[in-house]
């Protein structure tokens, strides 16, 4: 009885976790269904949508410093709902159009509530739920019900938009429908979640080690590892925003269809890669890590098709077909890209002090790709700064496997 009393509260702890997840990053990246409404009524060029974008990479990287000792010391039945709610606040403030220096302190805002507070927390969360050897599927679950989640509000977004004729009511109607849809979850996260065990009330000496925690995970090799392996995945996963203005520019896809092909690529293909990455990690590679560095060697494939193709030539079905397979391999990457921490065998005291240091390095690559992407895209209008963009992103690729190689082999030892 006790057991299936745990079990409905581990899942009802899912469901919610997967529902923040699903709908406060839509906000801040918003640009992926209004990326082109963006251009048009709030006024900002590719390079300042890239900025905005950049400034919140690098408030969010400075953010993943404070959030090793906030993920282990807070419960995350405070942390999840404050993280919600604030992110709500700022989309109310976004939906008054406010000026370009005002959208880079939202943005820079946005990364406080949805990364320092938010994310750590929810990926600590999450890893708690999926016992030692399910952390790739309990990762690729979660990515594919997010990518549910994700998809399903972002289509009622953009319901919101095509209702009101594609029109600046429209899209400040989706911003608040966003915004309104993150604060009622969050204030449902409150009275759902469970406060986290505290260790030290009963052993003092978990006490004291929950102090030393992120001392600790800083002087862990294999974490620093694990954490440039989810590095290079980013910086890969930042390169398919341009994917949309790419359809665009080169093979004229009708504006009707971007922002339906943006929520497709996005959050739709979180559906197909989470639970195929998931699967494929614990089950036939049997290691995140594994799956992660085979991955890395397929996305260098693909992207040297993408820069030899003869885009002018080809039908805009074929161009979306090429994106959409790569999506699909990077999101099945993408959906167990935290899973490694999960292989190191870390204890169970540092896990938001390591997941806080992933976070830290792996998501910096959004403090300049966005702004870099950008700039070069209007410094190099056409098909020829595109094929810029595929190169650095083979770069990435071609890092990430030298990476992940060094990560399999010290599991290895650990093991």
């Amino acid at each position: 009885m006790n057991n299936k009393k745990e079990n409905i509260k581990k899942w009802i702890t899912f469901i919610i976790l997967t529902l923040g997840a699903g709908t406060i990053y839509k906000l801040c990246f918003l640009k992926d269904a209004f990326y082109v409404p963006m251009q048009e009524y709030l006024g900002l060029t590719h390079t300042q949508i890239g900025n905005a974008l950049s400034i919140s990479g690098t408030v969010t990287t400075l953010g993943f410093i404070a959030a090793v000792w906030l993920s282990d010391r807070i419960s995350k039945r405070i942390l999840l709902p404050v993280g919600l709610i604030g992110t709500g606040l700022l989309g109310l403030w976004l939906a008054t159009f406010p000026g370009y220096n005002q959208i880079l302190l939202i943005w820079a805002l946005f990364a406080l509530t949805n990364d320092m507070i938010f994310w750590p927390v929810l990926l600590k969360s999450i890893k708690s739920l999926g016992g030692k050897d399910g952390q790739g599927r309990i990762f690729g679950y979660f990515e594919a019900s997010r990518g549910l989640v994700d998809t399903l509000v972002a289509f009622a977004a953009l319901g919101i938009f095509a209702y009101f004729g594609s029109s600046e009511i429209g899209f400040r109607n989706s911003i608040l429908f966003y915004s309104i849809t993150v604060i009622v979850i969050g204030i449902a996260a409150f009275f759902v979640l469970e406060d986290d065990k505290n260790y030290s009330k009963n052993n003092k000496e978990e006490g004291k080690k929950a102090k030393v925690s992120p001392i600790v995970a800083f002087k862990t090799k294999e974490i620093w590892l694990a954490a440039f392996n989810t590095f290079f995945v980013y910086a890969i996963y930042c390169g398919i925003t341009y994917f949309i203005p790419f359809l665009k520019d080169v093979y004229a896809l009708p504006v009707a269809l971007v922002g339906a092909y943006g929520i497709i690529t996005q959050y739709g293909l979180k559906m197909v890669g989470g639970p195929i990455g998931g699967y494929l990690a614990d089950k036939k590679f049997h290691s995140p890590t594994k799956y992660i560095r085979f991955g890395f060697l397929i996305c260098i494939a693909l992207l040297v098709i993408m820069v030899i193709a003869p885009h002018n030539s080809l039908n805009v079905y074929t161009g979306m077909a090429m994106t959409l397979i790569f999506g699909a391999v990077l999101f099945s990457m993408r959906a167990v890209f935290f899973a490694p921490m999960g292989e190191i065998n870390i204890s169970e005291d540092i896990t938001g002090a390591a997941m806080s240091i992933g976070s830290f390095i792996g998501y910096a690559p959004g403090m300049f790709c966005y702004s870099l992407y950008g700039n070069i895209l209007d410094k190099n209008p056409g098909l020829s700064g595109y094929r810029m963009i595929f190169i650095m992103m083979i770069g990435s690729a071609v890092l990430g496997f030298i990476v992940s190689t060094l990560l399999v082999n010290a599991i290895k030892k650990i093991k």
